[in-house]
């Protein structure tokens, strides 16, 4: 195996959870009572440690500041309503300065952004790079940057709040309506006592609400405690477009992102791309990478009918696949009825047909429930057969939710997140699993268990074979499920592919069933002929080591796939 740079392999992790080792987890728990992690907790230590697992990125989640119940007002910054605050902790998708990092995240606040700097500078000498949120689409109900440069005008600042509409405003406005707050509402929850409990929040005339909510009243399962932004699309004229002259917002968000790009950052995680026209990324990112060439942006898309536009017109990088290959794994980890792998030809076949390379591949993030919970599958090692294919598929990116690779099932209700199977991103917590691998900021599994061990084995062993082999990293794509249906063994629950470069192949194989599966392995002849493979074949599982050889390779070669699992042969 010859090391590639080709391969992404993104860690995410949210440094408020990541290196808290307070074990308390009081419900709704203030930062005093269940702690927060620091940037400085996340050391020299860490990062190698993370980096010997495979990874090549790390995405540091929730770093720019956002509206908070903990009260910061001694250090200049200005207090959240907790009426407009999800959470003890607060979203940090619901920015309160563009240009400031999290508080909660300094151990010395007044030095928060050199903290943070360091944090930089030491993920990039430990050679991995760094991506953070870039979210254009919302702000919260209180933004208001305390350190903006020189010359910059906040959001809104010089918005005509008479117009509900205006090309030139930075928000949408219900005029003649004050905002509401969403009837059953209780923030910080009931034992909430804080000094800012009852602290009233007026905001005269209403905004329009991040999800599209263009009403004075937005419910409870809205994102009420957001702001939209106006992009120059009007939506009370069935989505007219003004962007001629371009909007103020547009350029805002340009001098925003050369903001973070001159501290280092490598790349941006964009936030709900589809809720922001596509015009304005087809705009920004050119900019964007006239100055910071290698600069990568990774897109949260839905909508399949439009991964195409925003990859080649609006100049993403990357888009999610949650909506194709995300699905239909989680359909087969949970051996849901009816799940087939052919769910799985669709998404390269044809939701993804011409980009596979381009899509982000993932078992678990901040939005998604947990692999060992519950709501998904129960037990971590589920996660097997799904992962070596989100990993080996294409050659595109993949990414793993810190606390996965030591089977966190996120079982608690921490606050305002209930217990949902998700690690909370609202709440002051601590990760009851991935602590035992944190062990008091030694990070050295110390407290995990032999299984955990095991697990993380083989996340590092799969993520490390798939970035250095260069025929999972760089390679081109065969399915082998034709060639193999009528094989002895074969069922629609084993997905069967060969990854390949004119030096190296390898053949995956996996096994969804909840037994073990005989399998006669077959090659086609056009393959064997466009290898120039005849008679005795030996193939090594790069997974385990395991040998295997077939006496006659156009006969096939008999394996036995093991329950929930699989093999990467090479040969």
């Amino acid at each position: 195996m010859s090391a590639s740079n080709h391969k992404l392999v993104i860690y995410q992790l949210l440094p408020r959870l990541f290196g808290n080792a307070n074990t308390t987890n009081k419900f709704y728990g203030a930062m005093e009572e269940n702690g927060s992690g620091k940037f400085n907790d996340i050391t020299e230590k860490a990062i190698t440690e993370i980096k010997a697992v495979g990874f090549t990125h790390i995405w540091y989640t929730g770093i720019i500041e956002h509206a908070t119940m903990t009260n910061y007002s001694a250090y200049g910054i200005k207090p959240d309503a907790p009426a407009v605050v999800k959470g003890r902790a607060g979203s940090p998708y619901a920015i309160k300065d563009y240009y400031d990092v999290d508080p909660d995240l300094a151990v010395d606040v007044p030095n928060r952004m050199a903290e943070f700097e360091a944090l930089v500078l030491r993920t990039q000498q430990e050679g991995l790079k760094v991506i953070i949120d870039f979210v254009p689409n919302h702000v919260a109900r209180t933004y208001n940057s305390d350190v903006k440069p020189n010359g910059v005008h906040d959001f809104g600042e010089d918005d005509d709040v008479t117009q509900a509409f205006s090309p030139k405003n930075d928000f949408y406005y219900i005029p003649g309506q004050d905002f509401v707050v969403p009837q059953g509402y209780v923030p910080g929850g009931e034992n909430f006592v804080g000094e800012l409990k009852n602290a009233s929040y007026v905001e005269s005339p209403a905004k329009g609400t991040g999800d599209d909510v263009f009403t004075a009243s937005p419910s409870i399962n809205n994102w009420f405690e957001t702001i939209k932004l106006n992009y120059g699309a009007d939506y009370s004229h069935g989505y007219e477009m003004h962007f001629d002259p371009i909007p103020p917002v547009w350029q805002k968000m340009l001098d925003i992102l050369c903001y973070w790009a001159k501290k280092g950052v490598d790349g941006f995680r964009c936030d709900m791309v589809e809720y922001v026209p596509q015009e304005f990324w087809a705009w920004l990112i050119p900019r964007m990478k006239q100055h910071y060439p290698d600069l990568i942006f990774i897109g949260e898309a839905y909508q399949t009918g439009e991964y195409s536009n925003y990859l080649f017109k609006g100049h993403f990088d990357y888009l999610y696949d949650k909506v194709g290959l995300y699905d239909a794994i989680k359909r087969l980890t949970r051996n849901e009825p009816g799940a087939s792998t052919w769910e799985i030809n669709r998404v390269w076949n044809h939701d993804c047909r011409g980009f596979d390379e381009r899509m982000l591949r993932f078992m678990e993030n901040h939005d998604e429930q947990r692999i060992a919970s519950e709501y998904f599958a129960g037990d971590a090692w589920l996660a097997v057969p799904g992962m070596i294919i989100t990993t080996t598929l294409a050659s595109g990116p993949v990414m793993i939710y810190f606390g996965q690779e030591v089977g966190e099932p996120a079982v608690a209700a921490e606050g305002f997140s209930g217990a949902d199977g998700r690690t909370t991103i609202f709440d002051y917590y601590g990760v009851p699993e991935h602590q035992k691998w944190l062990n008091g900021g030694a990070y050295d599994g110390g407290g995990l268990s032999e299984s955990q061990q095991v697990l993380r084995f083989f996340y590092s062993r799969l993520l490390n074979v798939s970035r250095k082999n260069v025929a999972i990293a760089e390679g081109k794509f065969y399915e082998l499920m034709m060639a193999n249906e009528h094989s002895q063994g074969f069922n629609q629950r084993l997905y069967i592919y060969l990854r390949y470069t004119g030096e190296q192949r390898v053949l995956v194989a996996v096994n969804f069933n909840r037994q073990n599966q005989p399998l006669l392995l077959k090659l086609p002849d056009d393959l064997l002929a466009a290898f120039n493979l005849s008679g005795e074949v030996s193939f090594v599982d790069l997974l385990s080591g395991t040998v295997f050889i077939t006496p006659n390779i156009k006969k096939g070669l008999p394996v036995t796939l093991p329950l929930m699992g699989g093999v990467l042969l090479e040969f």
